[in-house]
């Protein structure tokens, strides 16, 4: 087995297609089936099942490729680490951001990358905090962020911001944005929106009522916090959310908030990296720059 193999392993994994993933590495059609055989061979696996369409990926497959992108990334990772200087970091580095955070931080984030590191490249992926904590064990991505993060062996948590947790109702017009705080004894009382048991903050929510004895209406459940906020804005229910949850989803003025005491649950956001491998410079400049901008987030 050697890195070539992985590496057009990998493209046709991806593309679905040897004729294709042939066109993007640049080699004959020939030669990249001898490199996928002889991984095969040598490895006592069929990788791909054919079919009319291209290629999937067997269950054998599937477990080589989790490796196989584990292994690429610490290769590129040890070359962009040898090759930066303090001053210039260079290479590739794949940050991933919950939605409520990418939707206002690719932006900004993405304008300083590219004026302060002009010679590297940055990805941004999007999901849940649980897959990104995935993809960070897996080796898919360098960065994640992501909220309440449970401590595993193989994760490094390194706290950022902590919000309030609110309740968060529809406003007529003429209604104070922030109104009086909302004893957690009383979020019984109000049909709630929420995402479903694997969002962060739903199971922060629940642990922190049950804690309290509580017992939530939960009303309907939706994974996409826009689209929550738009239901509470139809009179759906309410929603319980964070200030810069409120402040991305662009409807702030018609939300009144009431922040959640006795006891008052917070959210808080971490920057999470492998324990396995040390953060490139360029993996730890972004960071910084992530962390500088998100405190310059309205909320």
């Amino acid at each position: 087995m050697n890195l070539k193999q992985l590496e057009y392993f990998v493209q046709v994994a991806e593309l679905g297609s040897f004729s294709k993933a042939a066109s993007v590495l640049d080699v004959a059609q020939p030669a990249l089936s001898r490199q996928v055989r002889a991984l095969e061979s040598e490895l006592k696996q069929q990788l791909f099942a054919r079919n009319g369409r291209g290629v999937a990926l067997t269950e054998a497959g599937k477990r080589l490729l989790d490796h196989s992108v584990g292994v690429l990334q610490l290769v590129a990772h040890a070359r962009e680490d040898l090759g930066a200087s303090r001053d210039a970091p260079v290479g590739r580095v794949t940050i991933g951001l919950p939605p409520s955070i990418a939707r206002q931080l690719t932006l900004p984030l993405i304008e300083r990358f590219r004026k302060e590191f002009p010679a590297a490249r940055l990805a941004v992926v999007e999901g849940l905090s649980t897959h990104v904590v995935e993809w960070i064990t897996s080796g898919r991505i360098d960065v994640g962020m992501v909220y309440n993060p449970e401590a595993q062996a193989g994760i490094e948590i390194t706290p950022v911001l902590q919000e309030p947790l609110a309740l968060v109702s529809h406003a007529p017009k003429g209604k104070r944005r922030v109104t009086a705080p909302l004893p957690m004894a009383e979020l019984s009382r109000y049909k709630l929106i929420m995402p479903e048991r694997v969002h962060a903050m739903r199971r922060l929510l629940e642990t922190q009522a049950a804690l309290a004895g509580i017992r939530l209406d939960i009303a309907w459940e939706v994974s996409s916090v826009p689209s929550i906020i738009d239901l509470v804005c139809a009179g759906y229910g309410h929603a319980v959310l964070t200030p810069s949850g409120v402040a991305a989803s662009g409807r702030a003025g018609e939300l009144s908030i009431r922040p959640l005491t006795e006891p008052a649950p917070t959210s808080v956001l971490c920057f999470v990296t492998s324990a396995h491998k040390r953060p490139t410079p360029l993996a730890q400049q972004t960071m910084k720059l992530a962390t500088a901008l998100i405190k310059k987030l309205p909320r």
